[in-house]
């Protein structure tokens, strides 16, 4: 492969300034960057577009049904690019890849916030119906927020923050993860608030300058690719003794490799039903729990003690997984998202509203974690892009089609139930068969 050369190669060096004089070790500020871009990834995430929604429906005269539609076809096609997307991070390095997506998602917002304008241009220019035009122009934006913020920007993030540590892996995305969640949980509340003040059209154009020429401009200056092109070694240990505590002493396995390993698609397929599942409760909550006899206020409030649970079990099992194998927490995982299925079937019992809540809050803080460090601790850094890519166009095909399935199997049965009930199956089949593989690459980190 050949070695970049010119700008590409100042960018993956340390430049314009030598990070290894800074008082603190550098791998601090990577992680505050690195959990800034995951929370500024919010516009591409279902709880960010999802604020503006009923602004699109209004201004384009696309219906619900349609508007999801666009949604879900625009989030399909941008997962079929986020393993090429993971390749370049492996080649180009963390900063060149975060400048270009954080500049594709607040170009693609902008996008967003003329497209009822664009359509109606289009429409009078060529004589087509403007729903038409402002159906596939919504594809089009929606497929730029899916694959640059959901995406390209998380998965770049979190890799970012990987490669600097090591001992500390676990810990340091747990705080991580902890701000994450937080910031995740009060997005819509503060993205209402803003439409509130600026109106919906303004308010998409303060976040694509946020997200997308000021954070670039931060990722040009302070985002260096790894410990190493600065002199440096992660956690700031000493070169000696790194040699003597490798915490990936299996190296580092290729793509290829890693499509034909079953522990891979354990776990890819363990937090894709994740995605699957939440997304589709999400975004049918409020019928969902009206079928059950709860009123809106408190299908809102069930999210309150959810993200408790979760930022409580993300926290601790980071910290514990810097001592432990992985495998016993993907278990716990599969069988916590279990509870919450059966919660969710039985939610007009206060029992099941408990379920649901301890099922999804252990549940979704375990699956925090173990997107974050089960893939480089099996396969190593070298490709993690490539495969943590692999794994995000998964994660993002499943989001797409929750939704969609979930309706589906309430149009067949007449009961929101039918789709926690298959929910269940597949839960069930992938615990018995996690139970039974043995994973040889899970080991306790050395100390």
């Amino acid at each position: 492969m050949n070695q970049p050369s010119g700008p590409m190669a100042r960018l993956r060096g340390d430049w314009p300034f030598a990070v290894g004089k800074s008082p603190v070790f550098y791998g601090w500020i990577m992680a505050v960057i690195a959990t800034l871009g995951i929370l500024l990834s919010v516009p591409g995430q279902t709880m960010g577009m999802a604020v503006f929604a009923d602004a699109f429906i209004e201004v384009t005269g696309l219906t619900r049904t349609e508007l999801s539609l666009a949604y879900m076809l625009g989030t399909i096609t941008s997962a079929f690019f986020l393993t090429r997307a993971g390749r370049w991070f492996d080649v180009h390095g963390a900063r060149s890849v975060l400048i270009a997506a954080s500049l594709m998602l607040g170009m693609s917002i902008l996008f967003l916030s003329m497209v009822d304008r664009a359509s109606e241009y289009v429409a009078t220019l060529i004589g087509i119906n403007g729903s038409a035009i402002a159906f596939s122009l919504m594809v089009v934006g929606y497929f730029g927020v899916r694959f640059s913020g959901q995406g390209v920007m998380t998965s770049a993030s979190r890799n970012l923050l990987l490669l600097w540590f090591e001992r500390r892996r676990g810990i340091v995305s747990g705080v991580s993860g902890v701000f994450v969640s937080l910031g995740f949980s009060l997005a819509p509340l503060l993205l209402a608030m803003l439409i509130d003040g600026w109106q919906w059209r303004a308010a998409l154009w303060w976040l694509a300058v946020i997200v997308g020429p000021l954070f670039a401009l931060l990722c040009f200056w302070l985002v260096r690719d790894g410990p190493e092109v600065c002199g440096l070694q992660p956690d700031n240990q000493s070169a000696t003794s790194r040699m003597r505590c490798q915490l990936t002493p299996q190296g580092s396995h290729t793509l290829r490799q890693v499509r034909g390993n079953i522990v891979f698609w354990l776990y890819s397929l363990g937090l894709s039903i994740h995605a699957l599942f939440g997304t589709a409760v999400t975004f049918h909550i409020v019928a969902i729990f009206a079928e059950a006899g709860r009123s809106r206020a408190e299908a809102f409030a069930y999210f309150i003690p959810q993200a408790m649970v979760s930022v409580v079990t993300n926290l601790g099992a980071s910290a514990l997984a810097d001592y432990m194998r992985l495998k016993p927490f993907l278990l716990v995982m599969l069988a916590s998202f279990t509870l919450g299925a059966v919660g969710l079937i039985f939610l007009q019992h206060e029992l099941g509203y408990w379920g649901l809540v301890a099922g999804f809050g252990v549940g979704g803080g375990l699956w925090v974690m173990l997107a974050n460090l089960a893939f480089i601790r099996h396969y190593g850094p070298k490709h993690l892009g490539e495969i943590s890519g692999l794994n995000a166009a998964l994660t993002v095909f499943a989001s797409a089609i929750g939704p969609l399935l979930f309706s589906v199997a309430y149009d067949a049965s007449g009961t929101f139930a039918a789709g926690p009930m298959l929910c269940i199956v597949g839960l069930l089949a992938l615990l018995m068969v996690t139970v039974f593989v043995k994973q040889p690459l899970d080991s306790a980190p050395e100390r």
